[in-house]
């Protein structure tokens, strides 16, 4: 007999070699139906897996975030198996589960149609209701490589001629695919699927290679799941930031520049609120303002680790026989005002803060509007500490974090992200750093899901999630603990009570993540409407007639004074056409003013979404806006 730990700690004795079905079946019927994969010791495998010793045993559903990426990658699959049924000459390259979904990349000899789609859709179903199982098989890298030639796939040839150790393949039916796994138990579990589009995705992302068609699809095990899935998708595409960007002027791209935005006057006044609102918290918090050079010798990316482990996504240039990288991250240069006099106990914590442009290397297949950019300004912060410090300051962090996001209505969700496999330094230090940030998210009383694997090289870290107006999850802030990289790489010493040098520890830490990448969240999370404190025009004055065009001024001239962004629409139209297309520009309050306001002192104020909300006195106005942007209400 075996010893099985649940995720409630109780034990479940098991004969040696009983599959992992077999035992969420003895828990109950409902998980044994609803599992899809299991994780043993923290390894995710097949249902069919079988216990052979004392171990942790979790059963993975779809409402687990692992569950859903073994769902979603076992649909890739089956809308591979569709698509070769359906297209035999087709050869394949990658196929993936996704944040929202999944893909798969095809070379086929016809562009796919929404025709094509609905095929492969209508074929899926007929191949999901034969519920033939996923199958499993070890294979030699030369019986490899020998299927594959044989089917003519040069994509699987090239990918398994890089592949060292354990090759395996997965069956379904009459299809078989390169996999590492797991997969759902049969193809019967895949329930509701929709495919949503292809576009062009060049081999290995690679331009010099051929461009392929990928195919992106969602399935779902219920079908209320899908449908509210679906209806989420159109709502999204009606917030779209790239498209409001454009309509609402506050940011473009050009080809001239991919990956950066060309912020216009009203994204800027976002951008400035926002730099605003930081600078204020920082100051308040104890934090030093910095500022590094954009552009350095790759010396300083050797010594920090990142030319091993980050080269790919630098750019790279020679300057007079040397070469130098545009900095893709703050971290390495901080170590040098850190350095540039000596360090007492006293001095820590010390908080370097910095809010700078850094440039990485995306593929540009990868980019997408804000969310993927090359050129980003990172609040960015560095803060050098005594080991002892460490649960107090993090907890400061996640105060600076929860107040920061509840102002834009968010409520943030943690994950503690733990050391991966290619981690440097010290396990022992790794084993400290992850225990220092479990007892700080302990201590909050904070829930915190865990990704395995999923720290930085230097060392583990909490990410932060917020869900935006329509349920979209977004990865926006993050706290690393850093007892390697910058400490040691770069030996880092202050002097302790003692008088003996001693090593510090750093914490790298964003708050919104990056600006643009926010902005882009911001946008579509409002649909474009923006709180009054961050909206470019805060105040649309609207004269009836233009007689009463010096009025108007007047009010213009005395929210200006209050530093309130007004606009004066003085042209000769109709007011119900101003007002339509004030609300067009979602901007936050019209005042709409006339004879009786202008005998009286008043204005007519129609809120954005809302209409007419009466008439007040001017000065009762500007009092109650100043309020409401002041306080981020």
């Amino acid at each position: 007999m075996v010893k099985a730990k649940l995720p409630d700690n109780s034990i479940l004795e098991v004969d040696s070699s009983t599959p992992a079905i077999e035992v969420a079946k003895r828990i109950s019927r409902s998980l044994a139906e609803d599992a899809l994969a299991v994780k043993i010791n923290g390894k995710i495998s097949d249902l069919n897996t079988p216990i052979t010793g004392d171990c942790e045993v979790k059963f993975l559903t779809f409402d687990d975030p692992e569950g859903r990426e073994v769902y979603w990658h076992s649909s890739s699959h089956l809308m591979a198996h569709a698509i070769l049924s359906l297209f035999p000459e087709a050869k394949f390259g990658v196929g993936p589960a996704i944040e929202d979904g999944f893909y798969y990349d095809i070379d086929i000899n016809k562009t796919l149609s929404p025709a094509d789609l609905e095929a492969i859709e209508k074929k899926m179903h007929e191949l999901a209701d034969n519920n033939e199982p996923f199958v499993r098989k070890v294979v030699q890298k030369d019986e490899a490589l020998k299927f594959f030639k044989e089917k003519k796939d040069p994509y699987k040839v090239e990918i398994i001629g890089a592949l060292d150790g354990t090759i395996t393949f997965y069956s379904e039916g009459e299809f078989t695919d390169l996999c590492r796994g797991p997969h759902a138990p049969s193809a019967g579990k895949l329930k509701y699927f929709k495919l949503l589009g292809t576009s062009g995705a060049y081999w290995r992302g690679d331009s010099k290679n051929k461009m392929l068609q990928r195919v992106y699809g969602v399935s779902f095990p219920k079908k209320k799941m899908l449908d509210d899935h679906l209806k989420m998708l159109e709502e999204a595409k009606l917030r779209d930031h790239r498209r409001l960007g454009r309509e609402l002027e506050l940011f473009v791209f050009h080809d001239i520049a991919p990956g950066a935005p060309f912020w216009l006057p009203k994204g800027m006044v976002i951008f400035r609120e926002l730099e605003k609102f930081i600078r204020e918290e920082l100051d308040s918090r104890g934090y030093l303002e910095i500022s590094t050079p954009m552009l350095v010798k790759k010396d300083l990316w050797e010594q920090s680790g990142h030319w091993d482990h980050y080269k790919q996504n630098m750019f790279v240039l020679d300057v007079e026989e040397e070469t130098y990288s545009l900095k893709p991250m703050n971290c390495p240069e901080s170590t040098y005002v850190y350095k540039h006099r000596t360090r007492s106990y006293r001095d820590l914590p010390l908080r370097l803060a910095e809010i700078g442009r850094l440039h990485r290397n995306e593929i540009s297949g990868a980019l997408g509007g804000m969310f993927r950019v090359r050129q980003i300004t990172m609040d960015d912060a560095h803060i050098y500490l005594r080991p002892d410090q460490i649960v107090d300051e993090i907890n400061d962090l996640i105060d600076f974090i929860n107040k920061v996001y509840r102002i834009f209505k968010f409520e943030p969700s943690y994950n503690l992200s733990t050391k991966p496999d290619d981690a440097m330094g010290d396990p022992k230090l790794w084993e400290q750093a992850e225990a220092s940030l479990k007892k700080a998210l302990d201590k909050n009383g904070i829930k915190y899901g865990l990704k395995e694997k999923d720290g930085a090289f230097y060392g583990p870290k909490i990410d932060i999630q917020i869900k935006d107006a329509i349920g979209r999850d977004w990865q926006v802030a993050t706290i690393q603990l850093d007892f390697v990289m910058l400490p040691e790489r770069f030996d880092l010493t202050y002097i302790d009570a003692d008088g003996t040098a001693k090593r510090p520890v750093a914490i790298h830490r964003a708050i919104f993540g990056s600006f643009e990448r926010f902005v882009g969240i911001l946008t579509e999370h409002y649909a474009g409407a923006f709180p009054t404190w961050l909206s470019p025009v805060q105040v649309a004055v609207l004269p009836i007639t233009d007689s009463f065009n010096e009025y108007g001024k007047s009010v213009v001239d005395a929210l200006l004074k209050e530093n309130v962004r007004v606009e004066l629409d003085d042209r000769n139209e109709k007011v119900g056409y101003k007002i339509r297309e004030w609300e067009t520009r979602k901007v936050p309050y019209m005042l709409v003013v006339g004879q009786k306001e202008k005998d009286s002192g008043t204005v007519s104020i129609r809120k954005h979404r809302e209409g007419d909300k009466g008439a007040t006195q001017l000065a009762e106005f500007v009092s109650s806006i100043k309020k409401e942007i002041v306080e981020k209400t």
